[in-house]
Order: structure tokens, then sequence, then C-alpha cells
């Protein structure tokens, strides 16, 4: 649980967000502050899994809204409290909010709900998790990636990010792209993490949805392809953490 967000928010700041904070259960709190320097953590009530419970929603629905941008899901687990407090924290966080991972499951069967969101919302599901959110079979989702993308932004009012190869970008009103960049080292768990952190950054900068996810698919490829160079057998996701600040334009 806790490295998942780690990651999240070590790729946030090396992707320029200028201050970090990391809402977590309060018995993780010490482990998060070892593993992840660069952020302010604040420990929030948990439930008897070590989960954020639903107690934690005053607290971070508060925080959320002093912020410029929010990212929910990396590491938060599938408890029912933890699944109900982010169905309420996403109709209440009035900021740019990205899900992804169990944020995302959060919604499965009900991806409709999001429609209820009042600021902009970008969606980063693998396959397995756009089956879940969409009730389309795997198979048929990879058989028209650029279609199921487009589907599922139109019916949720989302910006969705459907990972895989050939990542693609869809908006509501029907406009859709494919990413060209990356490696097979992606597939390493994790990486999604970092993807999410970096777009969570593009937003607080207060770039658009649709721009930030272009953005942030493409440059999440270009640090995988610079991290390759030195082989993808074992690429994991802190490699990409170390070439990251490398792979911007200079202003």
């Amino acid at each position: 649980m806790t490295g998942a967000a780690a990651l999240s928010a070590l790729a946030a700041s090396r992707a320029g967000a200028g201050l970090v904070f990391i809402a977590c259960p309060e018995s993780l709190n010490d482990i998060l502050e070892v593993k992840c320097t660069e952020a302010l953590t604040r420990p929030m009530p948990e439930t008897d899994q070590r989960s954020l419970s639903l107690a934690a929603e005053e607290p971070i629905a508060e925080s959320a809204n002093h912020v410029d941008a929010v990212v929910l899901g990396p590491g938060l687990s599938q408890h029912p409290q933890t699944q109900e407090l982010v169905r309420r924290l996403a109709r209440r966080i009035q900021r740019p909010l990205l899900l992804d991972a169990d944020g995302l499951n959060a919604f499965a069967g009900r991806a409709d709900d999001l429609r209820e969101r009042p600021a902009p919302t970008v969606l980063t599901p693998h396959p397995g998790e756009f089956a879940r959110l969409s009730g389309r079979e795997i198979a048929v989702t990879q058989a028209d990636r650029p279609g199921a993308a487009r589907e599922l932004a139109a019916s949720t009012g989302c910006i969705v990010l459907l990972k895989g190869a050939g990542t693609v970008i869809a908006e509501p009103g029907g406009d859709a792209w494919i990413n060209p960049t990356g490696s097979s080292g992606l597939a390493s768990g994790g990486s999604g993490d970092v993807l999410s952190g970096m777009i969570g950054a593009f937003l607080a900068g207060g770039v658009g949805a649709p721009e930030a996810a272009v953005a942030g698919a493409y440059y999440h490829g270009r640090a995988a392809e610079v991290a390759a160079s030195q082989g993808t057998r074992g690429m994991v996701p802190p490699k990409l953490l170390e070439v990251l600040p490398g792979i911007f334009p200079e202003d």
C-alpha cells in the first residue's frame, strides 16, 4: 500500500509539483515519511485493515479543496469503507482529480456516477480496470481501444487514458490520441503510479485535463525509453523517477 502512494508522490515532485501532500492511514505515516521525504504526510483515521476510513472524509475533503489537484487511488485498498470514501470524495472535491487503481475500482459498475463530478476528471485504467468500469470484456475493448476509450469518456464526462501498448487518451467530445512513446519496461508493477503522479503534477500546474493526460503519457513513455537504454529486464519504477527531471524541455 505504501509503495504505490510513495511512487505517485515522488513522480509528482519530479514532474514539477512544488508541494505534495500524502493523506495516509495513521499507522502507515512513519513508513511513508521514510519512503517519501519530498512529500508532506497527513495521517488520517483508518479501518481495522489499515486503510483510510470514512472518518477521514472531512479532513481529506477540507485539505483537497486547498490544493491545485488531487490524485486518488494508488495504494488505497478495496476495503468497503475506503471504497465508499472514494465515492464521497469524488463528489466533494472541487479540484481537478485523477482516479487510478482502487480509486477506479470504487466506480466499478457505476461509472456514470462520475458525471456528478464538479471539476475536470482523468481516469487512468489498465484493461482490467477498464473492464470493471465499463462492463466490456477485455477482448472487446482491446479489439477497438480508441472506440472503447471514446465511449467511456462520453458516458462519464471524463478524460480516459487507457493504458497498454499504444496508450489511448480520449475526451468526451470524441477526440482521441494514441501515444507513440514507451517501452516494454512499463509492464512492471508500479509504473502506473508514476504516471498518475506525473499527470497530477501537470493538472496542479494549470494544464487542462486532456493536455495533462496526453503530456503525461508522452513523457512517461519517454522516461521508459531513456531508462530502457540500459536494458528493460528488471527495469523498475524507481528507474523512471531517476530519469524524469532530464526528459522535460527547458523553459
